[in-house]
């Protein structure tokens, strides 16, 4: 053959043959990466949830062997293992420190984290080894010697948005198996650019982990539905399936304690949609659901004498017996007002017209819900994808209940990615708010093909039009600050031994960066603290930040009580005793304030003069 003729074959290749496929798939991975790179560098920031700061430093404590203990420990989860471990001794242990019945001498077990996201996070830091000092000179994670970002965390983002590709591609499959190839390729474009998406991949959240178990769950029902299509479909298959579908359910519970309430739609489905091995199959589901949660729930008994420990608690957390935070901080809890059935009743109407009033309507994002729910009143022909859309809506009110019961005081925080299960129906309500909007988009009449694509391209870019607003100059603020400052809680290392304690007021944050025990602030600064210094350990330290320091005067400070934190900040802080210094603010002056006007009764004395972020106390002079 001559040259000019291989050139041509070549030319042929590249064009139409498998050449053609490669560069597309060439293009779409620039597009991708590029993506990912621009988001990283312009929209990054430090995590600001307290659930993901909290499940980081579990992770860290199993790739260093510990087990899942935990260096964040709550009042209440004191209040748990004491309960539990004086009655399995049959006697009451007299009430003093010198018994570690609350184990906080030792390895406190952690009684809030589902065990999966966790584990598959220490693997994640057993293979890649990160610094968990921060970094002040280098670039990228600093700026001019001040700190930028955290390289535990980054590494954590780069992982879930990794998962974020995951659940892109199970969301082509699946909707090129229920409806075709046009629409797969749209839902997984939209998908891809979903800002909210993208915002939960640089969270530290587990969702994006949860999504894909979800879309696990979702492939195999769709599976499930294609068997019907042959003539006749195997039954170990069909067998096979129901307990896939079992397994990942649990797998996603071990994710997300919430999840586990999927068991519901997934047993519906197989009971109504089996046909002749529908109870079997039903039954298949949630034998294998039970044996994967089992070992789990059996670990938390074992340790705890409860199903899911603290987080077990969700439900009677902000209501009107525990407001905010007050149940996990509460040291000796009124256990009467658990079981209350008005607080409850109260909390599920206030958050259920809320979630209906606005997180609805937010659905994947916010106009692909609108499809979506539009899309209800239109009916399927492919009976797979009419089951798929009833299981859908059923996932949703299911949702929408749990979310309105279990919500607590972290959904104020950070109200769009924590505790926001909604997210998880994004590839549904993307799908299928698809193939409502290719439906009218087919009985429209357009001149040519090129007026039909822009109209695909005018519709996509409103849906996509959030994360093209983010990805805009200029950059967002990196550092979570405040509360948050990696640096300055690090200095805390070094002043607290390994065998001591802490107390804060974001004790996640000193648990995750300090890498040092510490405990919740308890509900009070008197009563409890005390019984919390006496009985149960000395606390060696104490770090305020702005969360307490920024109190409100009139609201927190004085009427909250000398006992609120806010007013023993207010009280302890004897401002008037302070020489302002002529370069210094007022603000300043405050966090380097003396500590010689409070009580000297109150164990903590010392406080160094140059925490420019927050209040410290400490026992004695430790730097």
């Amino acid at each position: 053959m001559m040259m000019s003729e291989r050139i041509q074959a070549l030319i042929h290749k590249l064009e139409v043959d498998v050449g053609a496929r490669w560069l597309n798939y060439l293009a779409l991975t620039f597009i991708v990466v590029g993506l990912g790179v621009w988001y990283d560098t312009h929209c990054y920031h430090d995590f600001n949830s307290p659930e993901a700061m909290d499940s980081a430093q579990v992770a860290r404590n199993l790739s260093e062997g510990k087990g899942f203990t935990t260096q964040f420990i709550r009042p209440f989860s004191i209040y748990l293992l004491q309960k539990h471990n004086r009655a399995r001794a049959g006697a009451q242990i007299p009430g003093t420190n010198a018994v570690d019945s609350a184990e906080v001498n030792g390895q406190h077990p952690d009684l809030a984290n589902p065990p999966l996201y966790p584990l598959v996070l220490a693997g994640l830091f057993k293979v890649t080894s990160p610094d968990w000092k921060v970094e002040m000179h280098k670039p990228f994670w600093s700026d001019g010697g001040r700190f930028v970002r955290y390289k535990p965390e980054f590494l954590i983002a780069i992982f879930n948005q990794i998962l974020l590709l995951v659940a892109v591609l199970l969301t082509f499959l699946m909707a090129r198996t229920v409806f075709d190839a046009p629409a797969a390729w749209l839902s997984a474009l939209l998908m891809l650019f979903s800002d909210v998406l993208w915002k939960f991949s640089v969270s530290g959240l587990s969702t994006l982990l949860t999504l894909d178990i979800f879309l696990g769950v979702i492939c195999t029902l769709a599976t499930f539905e294609g068997l019907w299509g042959v003539e006749n479909p195997a039954p170990r298959r069909q067998f096979i399936l129901a307990a896939g579908a079992g397994l990942l359910t649990g797998l996603g519970m071990l994710t997300h304690y919430s999840f586990g309430w999927l068991i519901v739609p997934v047993f519906l489905f197989f009971v109504l949609f089996g046909r002749t091995r529908r109870t079997t199959l039903a039954m298949t589901a949630i034998i294998f659901f039970g044996v994967t949660v089992f070992p789990w729930i059996a670990r938390n008994v074992a340790v705890s004498g409860t199903l899911f420990g603290t987080a077990g608690y969700a439900m009677a957390e902000d209501t009107m017996g525990f407001p905010g935070s007050r149940l996990m901080q509460s040291l000796s809890p009124d256990q009467a007002s658990i079981y209350w059935l008005k607080p409850y009743l109260v909390k599920f109407e206030d958050n259920l017209s809320d979630l209906l009033e606005n997180d609805t309507l937010h659905l994947a994002g916010g106009w692909m819900g609108v499809l979506f729910l539009a899309g209800l009143l239109l009916g399927l022909r492919n009976v797979a994808a009419r089951r798929l859309r009833y299981f859908t809506v059923v996932c949703l009110v299911m949702f929408l209940m749990i979310m309105a019961l279990g919500q607590t005081q972290l959904s104020r925080l950070q109200p769009e990615t924590t505790e926001n299960m909604l997210v998880l129906l994004t590839p549904l309500v993307t799908i299928f708010g698809v193939a409502f909007f290719l439906t009218l988009l087919n009985q429209m009449t357009v001149p040519n093909v090129q007026v039909r694509y822009g109209v695909i391209g005018l519709v996509s870019i409103l849906i996509c039009q959030p994360l093209i607003m983010t990805l805009l100059p200029p950059k967002i603020t990196v550092v979570a600050y405040p509360p948050y400052y990696p640096p300055e809680i690090q200095r805390f290392s070094g002043w607290i031994a390994p065998d001591e304690l802490m107390m804060s007021d974001i004790p996640w944050a000193v648990a995750w960066y300090a890498n040092v025990n510490c405990t919740w602030t308890t509900i009070n600064s008197r009563y409890e603290y005390y019984q919390f210094n006496d009985y149960v350990k000395h606390i060696s330290a104490l770090y305020l930040s702005r969360n307490t320091l920024d109190g409100r005067l009139y609201s927190d400070c004085l009427q909250g009580g000398v006992d609120s934190w806010s007013g023993f900040v207010f009280e302890r802080v004897g401002v008037e005793k302070i020489i302002k210094q002529p370069s210094e603010t007022w603000g300043s002056v405050i966090f380097r304030a003396q500590i010689g006007g409070s009580p000297q009764s109150f164990p903590l004395q010392f406080a160094p003069t140059d925490v420019g972020f927050g209040l410290f106390l400490a026992d004695h002079r430790r730097w």
